[in-house]
């Protein structure tokens, strides 16, 4: 019987507004969902914040690391470029996971958002149009 090679996921590539970080993040996330809490809110200045989840280990840093903003810890915080400003990344789950903006990728990825979450706190200005679930808080 044959055997064929073990298909890996394809790599993704994203960047800051001015392009000073890049990184590459394997198109295998876990889950991805619309946060509408208000820091998420702040921290991109939209309405909501798209994103998708991945273990740390399948995402990297390829360019600027000295461009690097971070605010928070070592296991939990928001990461900008310094330069432009732009949200790259969160640091989520003691550090696990890395929570990708879906807006910073470069490429498509093939998860999409299947859900909303922190409904209960989402700018009043905004009305959401699409039947995904919604959440108060975060999902269970």
């Amino acid at each position: 019987m044959p055997t064929f090679p073990e298909t890996q996921p394809r790599m993704l590539t994203g960047r800051c507004f001015c392009g000073a970080v890049r990184y590459t993040v394997s198109d295998a996330f876990r889950y991805a969902m619309n946060c509408h809490c208000s820091n998420c809110r702040r921290t991109t200045g939209s309405a909501f914040k798209p994103f998708a989840g991945i273990e740390r280990a399948k995402f990297s840093l390829t360019q600027g690391e000295d461009h690097l903003l971070v605010y928070g810890d070592a296991e939990a915080n928001d990461t900008h470029c310094r330069t432009c400003g732009s949200l790259l990344y969160s640091l989520v789950r003691e550090g696990r996971f890395v929570h990708v903006p879906l807006g910073t990728l470069v490429d498509t990825p093939t998860i999409r958002p299947s859900k909303h979450i922190f409904v209960g706190s989402k700018a009043p200005w905004f009305t959401i149009t699409d039947d995904l679930p919604q959440f108060a808080e975060h999902a269970s």
